[in-house]
Formats: C-alpha cells, structure tokens, sequence
C-alpha cells in the first residue's frame, strides 16, 4: 500500500510553528518549576519554607516571590562568637629571665553559659598556660577541665558572664553532600572566626595520624591550621563535629576532617563530671598475625601476647605470653583496632571471655576489664 506525504504552503506552516512554540514554552515552564527546588534546594529556599531556628529575617525579596538566602550568613551571625581562640602557652628563657610564650594556637567552641569550652586535645597539649580570646575581645585564662588523646578531644573551663552559647546536634544524620560551615582561626587571630563553606564529602572515614586511628566527617570547607577545635556546622547552626585535621599532601585540596559530635559528646560529659575518660584494658601488648604468617605458621590469625602487665587483667586472669588472641566472647578479631573497638561496648569491672590459640587448641578462660584513665 503507497504512502503519501502531504505538502505544507508556507501559510500553513507559519501558524504550526507558531503554536508548537507556545505549547513547547508552557510545557518548558512547568517542568523549571518542578526541577528547580530540586536543584537548589539546598541554596535556595522559598516563602513556604521554614527559616532557620535562629534566622534574623536578613532576605532579600525577588521579583518573583522567592528569597535568595544563603544560611551562611546567619551561621557566621549566630554561631560564630561562639567560636574562641585557644592560646597554648609555655615558659621560655634561662635561670635569669622566664617568661610565657606561645608554643601553638587553634579554636575551640563554648557549649555552656558557665564556661565549658571543647577543642582539641593537641591544642592544648603541653600547656603550661591556656588563654582564650572571645569574640568581644575579652582574654580569659581557663584551665584544663579534661582531656584525651585517643579521641584527640579536651574540655577547658573560664571564668566568664554573659557568653554565647553552641547549639549541638546530631552527625549521626548528616548526609553526603550536605552543606557544611566551618568556623575557627586558621593562622592565629588575625583571621579570627574565618568562615570557609562546602558539602560533606564522606562520613565515617578511618583516619591514622600519629598511630591513632580517628573515625571523620569528611568536608571540602577549607580547615587550616588553626581551624583546630573549631565548629563544622549545618544549615540549621547546629554543631555537628570539631574541626580536627586537614590532609596534606601536595596537589591535593579540599579534604578537611572534623569528629563528629555524637561521637564526641559522650566524652565530653565524661570530661566535664569525672575530669577524665575511664576505659577497659586488658593489659597485654603484642603483634597482629595476618593471613600470611597464619597460613606459613599453621596458627588462626589473631594478636599473638608478646607482653602481660605484672598484676593486670591479664595476668589475674591466666594469658601467658605466646598465646593468640582470636575473639571476645566469640566474636572474631585480627586486629588491635578491632580489639579496641570491642572493648568499648564494655566497662571497667565487666567480665568477658577471652578466646585463645594456645599451643594448637582453642581455649577459653574468664577476664575481669582493668580501668585505664586518661585526661
């Protein structure tokens, strides 16, 4: 059967084009509509949504009926005075003449009206004096409520009236791609309180510095030093991690890292009620057999003791040098980070079982957790 193709006169064309175009705008104009809070959401935000927790009412009115706002600049308004610089101080100088100077400085971030200030542990590490400076323009000597180096946190206490307070929140709902503020002082006060804005690039990124193993927030807002026990914030002015370290390698940028707040806060209270972190320990040291060894040497892996403290848990409880930790309480470990990790779901005085390879058998024998503090 023939096809036939019918022929347009220009003057049959000109009104089809016409009204395709208009279809093809209206069409256009209600798919931007859909799309945009999509887009922008994030940037953006409309009459019908709801203002940060503590928005100024700083907007500014399009012609269109939305508001072009960006939550940085209530973040910068509200949270920044509650951002200080931390002074670690030292004594300088011979038998004629000391004096205090300052050996390093960072941030930290005030969480309660009476003074408690949290920062990071390196900070103030080695402090022979601590001073903080508000943003007032006030300079206050604190002292050292607590601290601990395994999670590189330390709390710090002034003497002070009238001081803006932090509002904490929740990492454990940030997500990836969020946006993110960080305030602190990179390069010592004269850039006090910067501002530095990005996403949340990663969460629970495993970090080693200095043989300490860290679990982070990932940003690529700007952290430099002296961004140290700054605040990282969300959108709402919430703080949702402590600005701790930024990577350093050459040609790579924007990879800055922050504790997260959740996991902080425990410790933080336990600073501030005890002064320090109690934690369980067993009292042994030794080496992590991995795959290899274990296959070459016809042993499990697990961390073959090559030390027992004298008197701790250990010792008490019967583990002998050259014996291989394989599992608590059953459950499997390979690692002393593994190991650490484990422990944390107990307490000092708790009981557990300790799993073994001990000369080619399994065996199991009961441990009483020691306490280890630290701060």
């Amino acid at each position: 059967m023939p096809y036939y193709y019918e022929r347009y006169s220009r003057k049959k064309i000109i009104p089809l084009i016409f009204l395709l175009c208009l279809v093809s705008a209206i069409i256009g104009g209600i798919i931007s509509l859909k799309l945009a809070p999509l887009v922008y959401g994030s940037q953006y935000y409309t009459e019908e949504q709801s203002e940060l927790p503590f928005s100024s009412g700083n907007k500014v009115s399009l012609s269109s009926g939305a508001l072009d706002y960006s939550p940085v600049v209530d973040i910068a308004e509200h949270v920044g005075p509650t951002v200080v610089g931390v002074s670690n101080q030292s004594l300088r100088g011979n038998i004629f003449s000391r004096e205090l100077v300052e050996q390093g400085s960072g941030s930290g971030v005030i969480i309660s009206e009476d003074g408690y200030i949290v920062t990071n542990y390196h900070v103030i590490a080695k402090a022979e004096r601590i001073m903080v400076y508000l943003a007032d323009g006030r300079e206050v000597e604190a002292a050292v409520r607590g601290s601990d180096p395994d999670t590189d946190l330390a709390v710090l206490k002034i003497n002070a009236e009238n001081l803006p307070v932090s509002v904490l929140g929740d990492s454990n709902l940030v997500k990836v791609g969020e946006l993110v503020v960080a305030i602190g002082n990179p390069l010592g006060y004269e850039f006090a309180r910067s501002v530095t804005a990005g996403v949340i690039s990663a969460k629970e990124r495993h970090i080693t510095i200095q043989d300490q193993k860290f679990k982070l927030i990932q940003t690529d807002a700007a952290i430099n030093p002296g961004n140290s026990g700054g605040a990282l914030v969300n959108s709402r002015g919430e703080i949702i991690g402590i600005n701790s370290a930024k990577l350093v390698i050459s040609g790579v940028e924007g990879m800055g890292f922050a504790i997260p707040i959740s996991d902080a806060k425990p410790i933080i209270n336990e600073l501030i009620q005890k002064g320090y972190i109690s934690r369980p320990y067993l009292g042994i040291s030794g080496w992590e057999v991995d795959e290899r060894t274990a296959r070459y040497n016809q042993v499990p892996q697990g961390l073959y003791i090559t030390d027992v403290v004298q008197g701790g848990p250990a010792y008490r409880a019967g583990i002998n040098l050259y014996d291989i930790i394989i599992g608590i309480n059953e459950e499997e470990i390979v690692t002393f980070g593994e190991l650490s990790e484990l422990l944390q779901r107990f307490n000092p005085g708790d009981t557990i079982q300790v799993n073994l390879f001990r000369k080619g058998k399994k065996v199991s024998i009961p441990l009483i957790l020691g306490e280890r503090r630290s701060g």
